[in-house]
């Protein structure tokens, strides 16, 4: 596929993203990636957008001050998926000094420290949800594990925990766009309400510290309180459970490596490093908007103009990594993969991600077995590639 002048209208662009995509996207990918390191494209709905697919642009436009998360840089009206105003509030579509503010006063429940404090919790529940494990991985382990360190750290009733986690993967992989707003609109009624709860109730969680600084320091505004408690919970839950999927069942299918595994501790760090780089759910970075004309490899692109960063692309680039279609838990740059960001939107909670998938592979690797897995079924948009049923094989 060529890149496509500025000049085209939304109309005449190429859209990749069709039925091969949904069916092979990684293979998709590698198509444009080979093709050139910038693509102007259509989204689904029409949307122009401008792809980028390689590592050596991605890396460094991830930090770039000159692309914007914010939507009020947008030349025209964002129609790819948009939350209402008083839950978009929120650290994805915020820069500078708003941005810092939230980040400072959220980081404070995610140091190294605090989240070292939650190793035993993690460890307790990730053990008892692979002693259960029966039929299939996603609806019993690698779902349940995050929804419940999120829901501990903000202290969620248990009677709420599922149908929330329901609603968020409706949101995200909706069936029809009603369904979406349903969702959405149930998600923020939950936490509304739940924010009152804990402010007439304050209790030892997140939630409560937020509300705090909302109420005392008057340091977030009640949208804002609201929204972070979305996106924290959200993506808490939902990146984490795609991750951990995606990777065990990758290496199910390299014996050896499992073995090796099992057998050496010591190569845990780097199997939760290549569980983000080969497996994370998020084929692109959030979209971003030209503050004023850039060029990129060449192509410029027009300030206010959309630009999707290819994440799961530049993961996959094979200038940066050998073999990069393999998963390989021994790679020489284990950490420089791009899944978790990258500047100052790198994510908050991977210490937390990290700590949740050191356990959770810990507490499998007794019971992973090379081939356990039966057929596994995915849910894929342009945005995501995430598994929703890895069953276990008979016998």
């Amino acid at each position: 596929m060529s890149t496509v002048t500025p000049s085209a209208t939304p109309a005449s662009l190429p859209e990749p993203f069709t039925d091969a995509f949904t069916s092979a996207p990684h293979a998709v990918l590698a198509e444009l990636r080979a093709a050139a390191p910038v693509h102007h494209i259509a989204l689904p709905d029409g949307s122009p957008v401008w792809l980028i697919t390689r590592d050596a642009e991605v890396r460094p436009l991830l930090a770039d001050p000159r692309l914007s998360v914010s939507k009020r840089h947008a030349r025209t009206p964002w129609r790819g998926f948009a939350l209402p105003p008083e839950l978009d509030a929120n650290l994805l579509n915020l820069d500078g000094a708003d941005h810092l503010r939230l980040r400072r006063l959220v980081s404070h429940g995610f140091t190294p420290r605090r989240v070292a404090a939650l190793r035993t919790a993690i460890e307790t529940a990730a053990h008892r949800y692979a002693e259960g494990l029966t039929t299939d991985v996603v609806a019993e382990f690698s779902t349940p594990l995050p929804l419940t360190v999120m829901s501990d750290l903000f202290d969620l009733p248990e009677e709420d925990r599922r149908p929330f986690a329901r609603r968020i993967s409706t949101m995200l992989a909706p069936p029809s766009p009603r369904a979406a707003a349903e969702a959405l609109a149930e998600v923020h009624r939950f936490l509304l309400g739940l924010v009152a709860a804990r402010r007439a109730d304050p209790r030892d969680d997140l939630l409560s510290t937020l509300i705090a600084a909302r109420d005392e320091a008057d340091r977030l505004s009640e949208d804002e309180l609201v929204s972070l408690a979305f996106l924290l919970l959200g993506a808490g839950i939902e990146n984490v459970q795609h991750t951990l999927s995606a990777g065990l069942l990758a290496l199910s299918r390299e014996p050896e490596q499992l073995a090796a595994l099992r057998a050496d501790p010591a190569l845990l760090p780097g199997a939760v490093e290549e569980f983000l780089r080969h497996g994370h759910p998020n084929l692109m970075a959030l979209r971003r908007f030209a503050t004023e004309p850039l060029s990129i490899a060449g192509v410029t692109v027009p300030r206010g103009d959309t630009v999707l960063l290819g994440l799961a692309s530049a993961n996959r680039d094979q200038d940066r990594y050998q073999d990069p279609d393999r998963f390989d838990i021994r790679r020489a740059e284990p950490a420089a993969q791009l899944a978790l960001g990258q500047g100052v939107h790198y994510c908050l909670g991977a210490p937390l991600a990290r700590l949740e998938i050191d356990v959770a592979l810990s507490a499998l690797l007794p019971r992973l077995r090379a081939g356990c897995f039966g057929r596994p079924s995915w849910t894929t948009s342009f945005r995501s590639h995430a598994l929703n049923r890895l069953p276990l094989a008979a016998g």
